[in-house]
């Protein structure tokens, strides 16, 4: 199980963490740590290795049989491969939004509520469901929206409501960090903006580690980036000084559109 610690600066370090698909080495050597409490991104290119790294910290990588990983991941302090670590306990303390929304087919309420009935063994009361329905979707700017449409399926929702579903799924578990693999890839311009504000909103509360292909979006929400170019984390620091003042004539380069 991963428990918190709340000491700890980092909610998640790696250490020359390697992956293969098959005989395709994705990441190489990387080595990264992303401060508990704040948005980090990961940018670069397509096939970077951005999405995979991002898989490693849930393990959910490895539900091809093809893949092969060596080195280190530690999540709230803890080794992710230690023996006494939970899949299940796991996902629930790392949640993860994909690119295109993926609300189960049924109702809003049952949506939200879904993650608590398996964790809890059907135990909780409908007034505890109730009360964690109201606090999540508040939580994610939708009660207002949908109080009156819980029993509406999710699936017939707009984009944008369907994407703030899948986070607030997430929050009654009470995770510690929150994975997104460019979750704003399917919404336009308008949604885009109520994804990043319902991010900043959770900041603080929640560790968020975003992959974007976005550069605007990852220096308009993150307060630290990392760069992947073939595997490897080639810079990573304040998103600012990333930007502005990159150390790395790869970063210049990519920042600028002149790498490849």
């Amino acid at each position: 199980m991963i428990t918190p610690a709340p000491s700890l600066d980092y909610s998640i370090e790696t250490k020359n963490l390697n992956l293969w698909y098959g005989d395709f080495q994705a990441l190489k050597d990387v080595s990264i740590r992303i401060r508990r409490g704040e948005i980090s991104a990961l940018i670069g290119p397509s096939g970077c290795g951005k999405t995979t790294l991002l898989r490693c910290f849930n393990r959910i990588n490895e539900r091809y049989g093809y893949v092969r990983t060596a080195g280190e991941i530690r999540i709230l302090g803890q080794n992710l491969y230690s023996p006494d670590v939970s899949l299940i306990e796991l996902r629930k303390g790392v949640g993860m939004v994909f690119q295109r929304p993926n609300p189960l087919p049924i109702s809003v309420y049952e949506n939200v509520v879904f993650g608590l009935r398996i964790h809890s063994g059907g135990r909780l009361r409908k007034s505890d469901l109730d009360e964690a329905v109201e606090k999540a979707l508040t939580e994610v700017s939708l009660w207002e929206e949908l109080k009156d449409r819980l029993g509406r399926r999710a699936t017939t929702l707009q984009l944008d409501q369907q994407q703030k579903l899948c986070i607030a799924r997430l929050l009654p578990l009470k995770p510690d960090i929150i994975l997104m693999d460019e979750p704003c890839s399917a919404l336009d311009s308008e949604a885009t903006l109520g994804i990043e504000e319902l991010m900043l909103s959770l900041a603080g509360r929640y560790t968020i580690l975003i992959v974007t292909h976005n550069m605007a979006q990852a220096r308009r929400v993150s307060r630290e980036c990392a760069l992947m170019l073939l595997g490897e984390v080639v810079e990573h620091g304040g998103t600012d000084d990333l930007f502005l003042t990159p150390k790395d004539s790869r970063t210049a380069d990519y920042i600028e559109g002149r790498y490849g």
